[in-house]
This record gives structure tokens, C-alpha cells and sequence, in this order.
């Protein structure tokens, strides 16, 4: 088993910034993709950035490209989201996520297995 614990989700205003943090314990090394997604309400849940871990290659929806950095510490066995610009559509619950296999590029929430809690982050205008 895995267990994430997000953290770091908050309220910004527009052009503001914010930094999530997942912090993974238990059969980490079983995991070989890390991500994230968000659902907002009344939304279905969109994947915005996965990294694979063995190469820490990453990937990302065309929406964040260029705003949101993922990376990981393996020494600390926690995953970041880095989040600038942020616009009101950003708005939404955002979940770290763990797979044992998939395709990491494909940024597709059935291939993970493991879920955190989630962390509200509300970005207003």
C-alpha cells in the first residue's frame, strides 16, 4: 500500500502563486509514475502533470504548459507542483496521485492506483 498526503493548496488571487506538496509513505518503490489532477466542481477530473519516476521525465496538459513545474525528491519521497500565473480557471481540488504501471504520458487517472485526500486551491479574479 501507498499513502499521500497533499498539502500547500490555498486562496490566490489571479498572477499569484502556489506550491503543492505530496508526501508519499509505505510501498513507494512499487510506484513507478507520480501526478497530479484536479476536478472542479461540476467537472470531471482533468489530469494536469505526471512525472515518471525512474527518469523523472515529465509531462503536462497543454493548459498548465509553461505555468506548473512537477518534480519530486526521492530522498524525501514527496512530489511538488509548482503553480505560477494562476488564472480563476485553475480553481479546483487538487489530488496527488501514484501508479505501479500505466502509460505516464498519457496523464490518464485510471492508470492510478493510489489517491491522496486532496487540497482545495481557489484562485479568484
Amino acid at each position: 500500500q501507498v499513502q499521500l498526503v497533499e498539502s500547500g493548496g490555498g486562496s490566490v488571487q489571479a498572477g499569484g502563486s502556489l506550491r503543492l506538496s505530496c508526501a508519499a509513505s509505505g510501498y513507494t518503490s512499487s510506484t513507478v509514475c507520480m501526478g497530479w489532477f484536479r476536478q472542479a466542481p461540476g467537472k470531471e477530473r482533468e489530469g494536469v502533470a505526471t512525472i515518471y519516476k525512474p527518469s523523472g521525465r515529465t509531462y503536462y496538459t497543454d493548459s498548465v504548459k509553461g505555468r506548473f513545474t512537477i518534480s519530486q525528491d526521492n530522498a524525501k519521497n514527496t512530489l511538488y507542483l509548482q503553480m505560477n500565473s494562476l488564472k480563476p480557471e485553475d480553481t479546483a481540488m487538487y489530488y496527488c496521485a501514484a501508479s505501479r504501471g500505466g502509460i505516464c504520458s498519457l496523464i490518464r487517472g485510471g492508470d492510478f492506483g493510489y489517491w491522496g485526500q486532496g487540497t482545495q486551491v481557489t484562485v479568484s479574479s
